[in-house]
């Protein structure tokens, strides 16, 4: 006998797997979201942040994602600094990507990457993070290389 919770997971694994048959994608859900704060020169910026810490959830990042709001994103994380070189394959909105230097520094820009993508736009050194928000909102923002970006993972000051 299949208690109600039994019951459910039942069903939500038979609808999930009728939709993928079909086709359709599911996104990842949503965690606890963090703040970001990019501070430029025209005042400070706010997002809030899916975490891509693992790398699982660092290679499917917003991939298969229809819309993006402007005040979210998704930041990627590394224990240690390193290269990094993102593309868009399966993503299919525009995004802007954000490299961030271990320092907190903005390192490079990434401006309105297209969809679909498959070309490795590299961040030009050594990053701690990477933060993908909506395409053209960086320049919206007035985001630039050299601007501080505030997050737990970063130093202060």
């Amino acid at each position: 006998m299949i208690g109600e919770f039994g019951r459910r997971t039942v069903l939500t694994a038979l609808l999930v797997g009728g939709l993928l048959a079909a086709g359709a994608t599911v996104a990842k859900p949503v965690g606890k979201l963090e703040t970001v704060e990019v501070v430029t020169s025209k005042g400070r910026a706010r997002f809030q942040v899916e975490i891509a810490a693992t790398p699982a959830e660092q290679k499917r990042g917003l991939m298969f994602r229809k819309s993006l709001a402007p005040d979210r994103g998704m930041l990627f994380t590394y224990a240690k600094p390193q290269p990094a070189a993102f593309w868009m394959k399966n993503t299919l909105i525009p995004l802007d990507i954000i490299y961030i230097a271990p320092n907190g520094r903005v390192l490079s820009i990434v401006r309105n990457a297209q969809p679909h993508n498959e070309t490795p736009m590299p961040a030009g050194g050594a990053v701690l993070g990477v933060l993908e928000i909506a395409g053209g909102r960086a320049a919206q923002l007035g985001i630039l290389p050299g601007d501080k970006v505030l997050h737990r993972i970063f130093p202060k000051g």
